[in-house]
């Protein structure tokens, strides 16, 4: 369970910089500067999550361990502070109690559908043996359950021109999701959709169905990122960003300083941006085998053989590929899976 936070007045920091461990920090790649670069120190310095992922270098002695996460600084009984490192999970942990909770097929097919369970439940902190009416939510960058006692749930007066009334105000208190007509846009233009409470998040966010008419109101609502691991984009670039263009990025730093460059392409349906080492929009040829090397590249490629082996009594052999090298696994996109260290409350 997400461990329960006092809120924060705007611009009141929950922790102080010198309360933080920055030599086991560094430890695990990790540095003030480039927490900064990042633009995550601020919120872990208010007490919440980082809101992207953050590559993260784990020396267990004998093996190093790399992966990406969300981070979150927690303070412990006797008032130290501690990192706390929520990673990737493969699929949310839906068929195991959650703080007491058995969840039902209607709480995991809203959870999977959308994020949100949908109803307040009782939840119990495992150390007092407290019950506390939450809501839950599943964090959509790592797949960990979320639970938000419902003392902390604020709900806005108005959404996107729409005044609340007590009933509406009611219906998102209690975590359930909210048809809305008449939103408008920052481009002006109305929308219609639905809007549920967020545990995660801990605001009110949009939902909205594959293939609905209104998706591109959701479009123009999602704001591209004006930098990319730290690396500030120009105006030009940012415009033809934002756009969904792909955008050529140098000057990118790995772990060890060095310096990499890559193609960036941001997605407005999920917000999300791409990386890639080669250039996505070119298109690539594929190569021609030559005729005395169709019989090997059929074996490595399709398991297969051609006319010029039915008269050959040695087996084929298949050839392997180079394995990648160190800074390619170094700078990959894809985040690793990392097993939960157990859940939190």
């Amino acid at each position: 369970m997400e461990a329960t936070q006092n809120a924060t007045e705007a611009g009141e920091n929950r922790y102080k910089l010198e309360q933080i461990d920055w030599k086991s920090m560094s430890n695990l790649g990790l540095s003030k500067e480039r927490l900064e670069k990042m633009n995550v120190l601020e919120p872990l310095l208010k007490g919440y999550k980082t809101n992207e992922l953050v590559p993260v270098t784990l020396d267990l002695g004998s093996s190093i361990t790399k992966m990406d996460a969300r981070l979150s600084l927690q303070a412990k009984e006797d008032g130290q502070l501690v990192l706390a490192i929520h990673g990737i999970r493969k699929e949310p942990q839906l068929h195991f109690k959650f703080f007491g909770h058995e969840f039902t097929k209607e709480d995991k097919d809203n959870l999977l559908k959308n994020g949100n369970m949908g109803r307040i439940v009782d939840l119990t902190n495992p150390k007092t043996g407290e019950t506390i009416p939450s809501i839950i939510s599943i964090d959509k960058l790592t797949n960990e359950l979320i639970a938000l006692r419902t003392t902390l749930i604020k709900i806005p007066e108005e959404i996107k021109g729409i005044k609340l009334d007590d009933q509406q105000k009611t219906i998102l208190s209690e975590g359930k999701p909210l048809y809305l007509e008449g939103m408008i846009s920052k481009k002006g233009e109305p929308f219609n959709a639905s809007v549920q409470f967020n545990a995660d998040k801990r605001y009110v966010e949009f939902l909205f169905d594959r293939g609905n008419s209104n998706k591109q109101a959701e479009k123009q609502d999602i704001e591209a990122p004006k930098a990319f691991r730290g690396k500030e984009l120009d105006s030009a670039q940012f415009e033809k960003f934002k756009e969904g263009q792909t955008v050529y990025v140098s000057g990118l730093l790995d772990k060890k300083g060095k310096e990499y460059q890559g193609y960036i392409t941001f997605d407005k349906d999920t917000g999300k941006t791409g990386f890639s080492f080669d250039n996505p929009n070119k298109v690539k040829e594929k190569a021609q085998p030559k005729e005395e090397s169709k019989t090997q590249v059929a074996v490595n490629s399709e398991g297969k053989t051609n006319e010029a082996t039915k008269n050959s009594k040695e087996p084929l052999k298949s050839k392997q590929t180079s394995p990648e090298t160190e800074k390619q696994q170094e700078l990959q996109e894809k985040p690793k899976e990392a097993k939960s260290k157990g859940r939190k409350m």
